[in-house]
């Protein structure tokens, strides 16, 4: 691994690189906050994918593109005489010390759930109105449920159980089955999913990553079905679904 100082060095040729593109790229003089917003989604998104792959080679890869981006960002900020680089390792710096006072301070704790509710506590010291003011609006709706129940567990608002959540799920799809009309339908539909959510989280089970590796489980297998299909000069779009079910089984015993 790399010292230090190899590091550092690492770290200061690419803000180099970066002030070269800014200054003589046509594409990077060209890019604003706006313009780089949804190309860092997509990085990020990457990563994800890398992340849940657990593909150590490609996670180095996205890294690398989601640090161009921040310094991208840092660069636009210096730019416009409100922020570099280093007022941004700065603030981070400050808060991740305010908020380890177990570690910079004399605060004591026993485990990571008083970590956990200490976090919270001092955000709200640091001037947020509310617990959930830091879930960002844009995040994807499985994840944001997460983080918010995450959140308010913070302060004490939790079931006592994996057990006690699942009553709640019950109760959820009591009410959704008894209601009629199609619009408070899918509101109950959305209690559901937030209680089953909660339940996988008491549990120590990640919804998002559950239901990602069932999306490319399922994404291979009926890949691997359109290849028998294909393999048997048979047309899925005209076949009957207890036809496509048969194909369906063999693929699940190659995938």
């Amino acid at each position: 691994m790399n010292s230090k100082e190899q590091k550092l060095e690492a770290f200061s040729k690419l803000l180099d690189i970066m002030d070269d593109l800014r200054e003589k790229c046509p594409w990077d003089k060209k890019q604003d906050l706006q313009s780089l917003r949804h190309l860092t989604l997509e990085e990020v998104y990457e990563l994800s994918d890398a992340l849940l792959e657990e593909n150590l080679t490609e996670i180095k890869k996205e890294l690398g593109d989601v640090l161009l981006h921040l310094v991208f960002y840092a660069k636009i900020g210096s730019e416009k005489k409100s922020f570099d680089i280093a007022d941004v390792i700065n603030s981070l710096n400050e808060k991740l010390i305010f908020r380890h006072p177990h570690i910079y301070g004399n605060v004591e704790v026993k485990d990571e759930e008083e970590v956990k509710q200490n976090w919270e506590k001092l955000k709200l010291k640091e001037g947020n109105k509310s617990i959930l003011a830091g879930v960002p609006k844009s995040l994807p709706p499985i994840i944001k449920a997460y983080r918010i129940q995450e959140k308010v567990k913070g302060i004490g608002f939790e079931f006592a159980s994996a057990e006690d959540a699942w009553k709640k799920v019950d109760e959820e799809l009591a009410e959704f089955h008894a209601e009629t009309n199609p619009e408070k339908k899918e509101q109950e539909l959305g209690d559901v999913f937030f209680s089953l959510i909660n339940y996988a989280r008491i549990s120590g089970l990640n919804a998002d990553s559950a239901l990602e590796r069932t999306n490319l489980k399922f994404i291979k297998r009926f890949q691997t079905l359109e290849k028998l299909a294909l393999e048997k000069n048979l047309n899925l779009a005209e076949m009957p679904l207890e036809e496509m079910d048969i194909l369906w089984e063999e693929a699940k015993k190659t995938v």
